[in-house]
């Protein structure tokens, strides 16, 4: 099952790079205290991921912040040094927050895997964009189909809080 708005947050560990190399965030030091716009990507470089989906949020992070919206955070299941090269290729580093959720071990507590072994690419996550307040969902929006990035955009996440 899917989480859904009013569902807490699972504990879970990304890996994000810092000044210092890897190291490890936890949901209550990403989340707690905090309103977070979390966007969730099949995978860093792919086409959709980084031609559509991650320049809407780059895009209006103004309007983001207008909305009390502390951070926006992009969440994949890549290692974190291949998302700190996304994140460097893309521009957006320092602006976004980019979590490595590695074995894909969020992707799954949050009832989010998607399997994409047949084109090679293992297991990753859904599409979507959800608002996240002190870590409770308060709106997930979920795509149909990976390849598309509306009903997980920028855009409809920004109408919807």
């Amino acid at each position: 099952m899917s989480i859904k708005p009013g569902d807490r947050l699972p504990k879970a560990n990304f890996a994000v790079m810092t000044p210092d190399g890897p190291a490890v965030r936890t949901t209550d030091e990403i989340f707690k205290g905090r309103r977070v716009a979390l966007v969730g990507v099949p995978g860093a470089f792919t086409p959709t991921c980084s031609n559509v989906h991650l320049p809407g949020f780059a895009d209006r992070l103004d309007a983001f912040k207008a909305k009390n919206v502390d951070a926006v955070a992009v969440v994949s299941v890549n290692d974190v040094f291949v998302m700190t090269a996304w994140a460097k290729d893309t521009g957006t580093g320092g602006r976004l927050l980019f979590l490595a959720d590695g074995n894909g071990d969020f992707a799954r507590a949050v009832g989010l895997p998607l399997d994409l072994t047949e084109r090679g690419l293992g297991v990753r996550s859904q599409r979507y964009a959800m608002l996240v307040d002190d870590g409770v969902v308060r709106v997930v929006n979920v795509e149909t189909s990976p390849g598309k990035a509306e009903a997980s955009s920028a855009e409809a996440l920004l109408e919807a809080i």
